[in-house]
């Protein structure tokens, strides 16, 4: 698996406004563009992805912006990836004893292990949470998840 453009940028994004959850008030998609350094057109469409996730809430007018919508704990990398880019896989060769996707040798065997990949791709992003982000950011934590 090879995470998008817009994967990163989607957490890179979240990350951000979790640093400065403190911070007075809502984030606009100007300042959180201008602190990590992406693209602002790029960035407003992410959000909106995210808006639609349920991952982040916005707030119109002046002062308006956006605010992480749940606790960092309870907001994964695994959710952020399949918020932007549908959902996680290795790959997309459909599903094994599926619209006749086992009629040629090998093929069954192999979709099913690339079906194990993708599973164990999305549990993996989903141990990372938002909070592991901050807290290695601030120096908190270095662990690293290798299972």
């Amino acid at each position: 698996m090879r995470v998008s453009t817009r994967g990163d940028y989607a957490s890179r994004a979240l990350l951000s406004l979790a640093l400065h959850k403190d911070d007075s008030g809502p984030t606009s998609v100007k300042d959180l563009a201008d602190r990590t350094g992406l693209p602002q057109p790029y960035l407003e469409q992410i959000l909106l992805a995210l808006k639609g996730a349920g991952i982040v809430v916005s707030k119109r007018g002046v002062g308006g912006g956006y605010v992480l919508a749940r606790p960092l704990n309870q907001i994964t990398l695994g959710e952020i990836v399949s918020a932007v880019d549908g959902p996680i896989s290795a790959g997309d060769f459909g599903r094994p004893h599926e619209n006749g996707a086992c009629q040629h040798e090998g093929q069954c065997v192999l979709l099913e292990v690339w079906d194990e990949v993708g599973e164990h791709m999305k549990e993996h992003l989903s141990t990372f949470t938002i909070q592991d982000m901050v807290d290695r950011s601030l120096g908190k934590s270095d662990v690293k998840r290798l299972h």
